[in-house]
């Protein structure tokens, strides 16, 4: 059985999936910081929902990716977690 660890290594030397896949590290590193944060605070998808005053498919579409969080909602995330929000902007390393 081939893993998917052992496949995505092997995807990698394309160069079209790993310039894609490069360009995807934000959301990919959103969506960790959002999933740890919620965890650190001892929250399910539900309780944080609730703190969150919305629903837990909203807080599902958050953590999967699929949506791009606005200010505010990021805002409302942080408070409901008990963390702070800090956006910083970076400059673009030398390619």
């Amino acid at each position: 059985m081939t893993r998917l660890k052992d496949l995505h290594s092997q995807w990698l030397q394309d160069p079209d999936y790993r310039d894609a896949y490069e360009a995807l590290e934000d959301e990919f590193s959103l969506v960790q910081a959002l999933i740890e944060a919620r965890v650190r605070a001892g929250l399910t998808q539900a309780e944080l929902a609730t703190r969150m005053e919305t629903s837990q498919s909203a807080v599902a579409r958050l953590e999967s990716g699929k949506v791009k969080p606005s200010a505010r909602t990021l805002e409302r995330f942080a408070q409901a977690t008990g963390t702070r929000l800090s956006i910083r902007f970076e400059p673009l390393s030398a390619s």
